[in-house]
This record gives C-alpha cells, structure tokens and sequence, in this order.
C-alpha cells in the first residue's frame, strides 16, 4: 500500500520587513483611493505640465488648432529672453529680501520677544502679527499699496520728519512687495520659532549665564545651535512659499511699473495667459519648479548634516 504525501503549500516570499508579501498587500488596501486620487489630480498635472512644455500649446492660432511638438524651443526662448533674465533676478531679490533675510529673521526676533516678555505684551504682539497674516491676500495687498503710496501713511510718517517722501510703488516697487511680504508673512516664521523655542531647556540656558556667557553669546552658542533644525525647516518652508507669491504682487504693482516687480509667476502668467502662449508659460512653471527643487536640496541638505 502506497501513501501519498501531500505537498507543503508554498509559502509566501516575505517582504522587505520580513512579513509576507500577501499580508503587505492587504495592508495597502485601504490606501489605494488615496494613491488613486494622487496619481489623477498630483501626478496626472504635473506630467501634463511636462508635456505642454515641450509643445506650441497656445489659447488662440496655430497653438491651439495644430499642437506640435517642439522640443527644447520654449526653454532656448524662455534663456534667450531678457525679460526673463529680469523675472529670475527679481524673483531671487523678492526671496531673499522678504523670505530670508525679512521673515525669517523678524520672525526669530518676535518669537524671543515673546518668549521673554510678560503676558499681555505676548498676546499684543501675536494678535497683531498674526492679524496680518490671517487677512486675505487681495485685503493686504490694498492696504500695503494706501501704505506706500504717494499720499500714503509711510510718507505722511517722512515729512512728519523732516525727509522727503515718494511713490515707493514707482520708485522702488520690488522694495515695497518685498515688505509688504514680510508684513504678511511674518507670522508664520515666528509660530514656528515659538514652538522650536519652547523646547530649549532653560537649565542649559542658566548654566551658560552662570559660565558668564552674555545675552549675544547665549544666543549664537547656545540657543541658535538648538534650533537650528527649526531654522532650516523654516527657511524651506518660507522660501518654497514666497517663490510661488503671485496675487500680493499682481494686486500691489502687476509687476511694473514696466518690469521692474515682474517676478516669475507674474512673467508666467503673462506669457500664458496674456499672451496666450501655453507652452511657453508651462515652461517658465517648469524653470521655477527646478529652482524651488534646488533650494530645497540646499536646506535638506543641511537639515541632514544637523542630524548626523
């Protein structure tokens, strides 16, 4: 009498944390809408993006009849052109003065204000900081323009003085964006300080005083080098959003007068959308988008030696 030996069934190759693959696959599941939806309304724009780049895509004419595929020519044009030259230079201006040097640096200043000042100084000061904030774009945009403006608060302030006033949105529009973007982005800056400054022990703080470490030294050798990965995360965050700032500076100045607040987005939406050059302007999109890429490679850099 023979006896058959039914066979092992086979089990299932486990994965990358030693769980099978099947049981993976189950546990991702519940993502797939979530993924779906990403890929659809995420990826699907930016791959349209990408494409439109290389093409004539246009509103009106030939663009818009016969779309073609023309390679490289929207970014040998978009190179070519001073006016885009002059929308990068402006753009790396308007980031660095508003983003880097502005929000960033008053927003450290107010978070440790805050930090050591009583409580209704705090809540004077976060109530009017992060009122500027809360306003809509447009809202802001009027009343920084009523601000600099000719007749504006800011010069009745100048001859109050002694010192002669001007047209700030004409003399020096891309100053004037510059802070009213601080003004209105200020807030977040210092709520991120806030809290990255809650978490410094003051032991560490008393004991430096007591090695006879002033207020400055404190700052720089102790408090700064604490935070420092609060620091980087911030300037990212701020410098990716004050890349992509289009309505304050649209509502303020429409990029003039000439070209002399014209940033990037304000170009694209010109190319695109005035000029109805669709290829174009999703070119110039493309360029921002590989801008903002190298400054985020720049901070996460940093944020990784922090942590090595």
């Amino acid at each position: 009498m023979t006896t058959t030996v039914a066979p092992a069934p086979v089990a299932s190759k486990p994965g990358r944390n030693g769980k099978p693959r099947t049981a993976n696959l189950f546990k991702m599941l519940p993502l797939t809408p979530a993924i779906g939806l990403m890929l659809v309304f995420l990826a699907g724009p930016i791959l349209y993006c990408i494409y439109a780049a290389f093409t004539n895509m246009a509103l009106t004419g030939t663009g818009a009849a016969n779309v073609t595929f023309v390679g490289l020519d929207n970014f040998r044009k978009a190179f070519g052109s001073g006016a885009f030259s002059n929308a990068i230079w402006l753009t790396l201006v308007f980031t660095l003065v508003s983003a880097i040097i502005g929000q960033n640096t008053l927003g450290l200043g107010l978070a440790l204000l805050m930090r050591k000042s009583t409580k209704v100084v705090r809540n004077f000061v976060g109530t009017a900081v992060i009122g500027a904030w809360v306003l809509p774009e447009v809202v802001a945009a009027y009343l920084l323009s009523a601000f600099f403006n000719e007749e504006g608060t800011l010069n009745v302030m100048l001859h109050a003085v002694g010192l002669p006033g001007q047209d700030w949105l004409y003399a020096a529009p891309i100053i004037a964006v510059s802070l009213a973007n601080i003004w209105r982005g200020t807030a977040f800056s210092m709520l991120v300080y806030s809290a990255a400054l809650s978490e410094v022990p003051k032991e560490i703080e008393e004991s430096a005083e007591m090695d006879g470490a002033g207020g400055w030294r404190r700052l720089v050798f102790v408090t700064l080098p604490m935070i420092s990965r609060a620091i980087m995360t911030n300037l990212m965050l701020i410098t990716l959003q004050t890349l992509s700032v289009f309505g304050l500076i649209y509502a303020m100045t429409r990029g003039g007068p000439g070209t002399k607040s014209q940033t990037l987005p304000l170009y694209m939406y010109e190319q695109a959308f005035s000029f109805s050059q669709i290829g174009y302007g999703t070119a110039i999109a493309l360029v921002m988008l590989a801008i903002g890429a190298v400054f985020s490679l720049i901070y996460l850099r940093g944020l990784n030696s922090e942590a090595a």
